[in-house]
């Protein structure tokens, strides 16, 4: 019995890695999205279609695991401070965003179908709450998880799950099932999600980030992976046990680590376990689409969902132009969270449960969940023209072959250095830049900057880089990767390409790609802030010399080291450490 058990597990997983991979793939080149594709994946091989694998409802179990560690994940990127931070953003648009879409979708059920005004507010409700699995990777993807529009999303994601706790015990209160009505009252949830919410801050400060910090002195990676998932699944096990929601106790734990030496590594342990779960928990929401359901009712189906979309997407965009975030930023953030959210899934069960629903409304309403999920991708990528802002009252002149010996790309703080070292030896510089208001204020003081995204080839070649000695990449953050400097070398093979590089991954990441010279770009102004700090402790010349020199060739021989591992938790005894050095004292 066991070995055939074992069977079939094995089978099932060939099926569904398959499946996943080959639809993943194909949409992804479509441009469409990984969620869409598991999605399809998982309503194909499920029960409804093919019926290749066993029931979904034991897998998706397994699979919310997925949301967990990926709520973790977001956890380790919000240290406590910047979290404090966005109170505002969580607690006023969150709030606000849940009430409206709550109360409008409420109203719209129970006006326009025959559901009674408590199964109404059980549907209501939840859809609501939009996919934090499906929006947070896609703001990742795309970069803008830590800019103002990401951490507006976020913030209302984050509410949505805090308010997971009130709906379910809204629900509890509303339920006709005998059993339910014996369950702990509301206050007394409430008080029990702040207690929780206590204690694991307590435990990640006295237990979890001691526990890090003896691992750390031992080096053992594969400690550090237990350790991340003891971590995970031990705040979500505390949250389960009382009947709040594991992903918010994941949340938690990762924010008490995120201040931590260790955040780096422990989102980049934890992430391939996020990635594979988290793409199980769609294909199991596939899996689970009834859609006999969606046959037998398909129009109902379809108008539900466009109105889900269509009224959500209504009152985010017009709390984000309350919030002075233009039109097409608002638009954006509608058509983001536009989406029902799988933690609508949890919900309809219970209001089933509750006696509230019929399995068929269930089915029905997780259906029209599903269908503005898939429509998501869709969206954004067909309402792109509307939300890119004009460009006409904006360009500038765009660049031109003048014979210089030198382009730099990006004329922001680091580029005018850059450009002003190359003016003062004589050396003339044509400069790029994408910003037209810093184009006009460079104007100003008698600079010319020609308008244009330089790691496109064609504005290079027409900057006049086939003739340039040099190209010096200046720009912000992490625009630089590996296809666009081979494509340069390739097109300009005579430029020497310099470029400013955002970190030490940046530096690893590119270390196979030709390019002549790379500077992380607080480097050496750290380094300046270092001497001046040892010079105003009373070190003689030749001793700051020293430690600069020592910290210089250490880092350079741990960089390589890095750079031929392929990974940056190589060379951590190189390190220099406190413990490592002899003490010394001010007088």
């Amino acid at each position: 019995m066991e070995h055939e058990t074992a069977t079939h597990f094995l089978r099932d997983s060939v099926v569904m890695l398959g499946f996943a991979l080959g639809f993943v793939l194909l949409f992804r080149r479509l441009g469409l999205g990984a969620t869409l594709g598991y999605l399809v994946a998982g309503a194909i091989i499920g029960p409804q279609v093919l019926g290749l694998t066993g029931e979904a409802e034991g897998k998706i179990a397994i699979a919310e695991l997925g949301i967990v560690l990926l709520l973790f994940v977001v956890g380790l990127e919000l240290a406590p401070a910047r979290l404090w931070r966005m109170k505002k953003e969580i607690f006023g648009l969150g709030l606000a965003q849940v009430l409206l879409c709550g109360v409008a979708l409420t109203g719209a059920i129970g006006l326009t179908t025959g559901f009674s005004w408590p199964a109404a507010i059980a549907l209501g409700m939840p859809l609501a709450l939009s996919s934090t699995a499906q929006v947070l990777p896609m703001l990742q993807s795309a970069g803008r998880l830590r800019t103002p529009f990401g951490e507006r999303a976020f913030s209302i994601l984050l509410f949505q799950d805090l308010s997971l706790i009130p709906m379910i015990t809204v629900v509890a209160a509303l339920s006709r099932n005998p059993a339910d009505q014996a369950g702990p009252p509301g206050w007394q949830f409430m008080l029990m999600t702040i207690a929780a919410i206590a204690g694991l801050i307590l435990a990640g400060r006295f237990v979890i980030r001691p526990l890090f910090r003896l691992i750390g002195g031992l080096g053992e990676r594969e400690m550090f992976i237990v350790a991340a998932l003891f971590t995970v699944a031990a705040s979500a096990a505390v949250m389960e046990l009382l009947g709040l929601s594991t992903a918010l106790g994941a949340f938690i734990a990762g924010v008490m680590l995120a201040d931590t030496p260790y955040r780096h590594e422990l989102e980049t342990d934890v992430e391939p376990f996020r990635s594979i779960l988290l793409g199980l928990f769609f294909l199991a929401v596939g899996m689970m689409l009834d859609l006999g359901a969606i046959a037998e009712r398909p129009f109902f189906v379809l108008i539900a969902a466009i109105g889900l979309i269509a009224i959500k997407t209504a009152i985010i965009a017009g709390l984000g132009l309350l919030l002075g975030m233009g039109g097409r930023t608002s638009l954006a953030l509608g058509l983001l969270l536009s989406q029902g959210g799988e933690f609508g899934f949890v919900l309809f069960a219970q209001a089933q449960q509750g006696l509230l629903i019929e399995p068929e409304a269930a089915s029905l309403f997780g259906a029209v969940v599903t269908i503005s999920m898939a429509a998501t991708p869709f969206l954004m990528m067909l309402s792109r023209p509307l939300r890119r802002p004009p460009e006409s009252k904006e360009r500038r002149e765009g660049p031109r072959s003048d014979g210089a010996a030198v382009l730099v790309v990006g004329y922001g703080r680091f580029g005018q250095t850059v450009a002003q070292m190359m003016i003062a030896s004589d050396i003339q510089v044509t400069l790029i830049d994408t910003d037209t208001e810093m184009i006009d204020v460079a104007s100003e003081f008698g600079s010319k900057v020609y308008f244009g995204d330089g790691t496109r080839i064609d504005l290079l070649r027409q900057a006049g880089a086939a003739e340039a000695a040099a190209i010096c990449f200046c720009l912000d953050g992490k625009q630089i990767d590996r296809e666009l400097l081979e494509a340069v070398r390739e097109a300009f093979p005579q430029a020497r390409v310099f470029l400013r590089a955002y970190d030490r991954r940046t530096l690893i990441d590119l270390r196979d790609a030709p390019h002549d010279y790379a500077v992380r770009e607080v480097m050496e102004s750290a380094l300046q802030m270092g001497r001046a700090a040892l010079e105003a402790l009373g070190d003689s010349q030749q001793d700051i010399d020293e430690a600069e020199d020592h910290y210089r060739k250490t880092d350079l021989e741990r960089l390589d080291a890095q750079r031929e591992a392929g990974d940056y938790r190589a060379a951590r005894d190189m390190v220099i450490r406190q413990n490592a050095r002899p003490k010394r004292t001010t007088s």
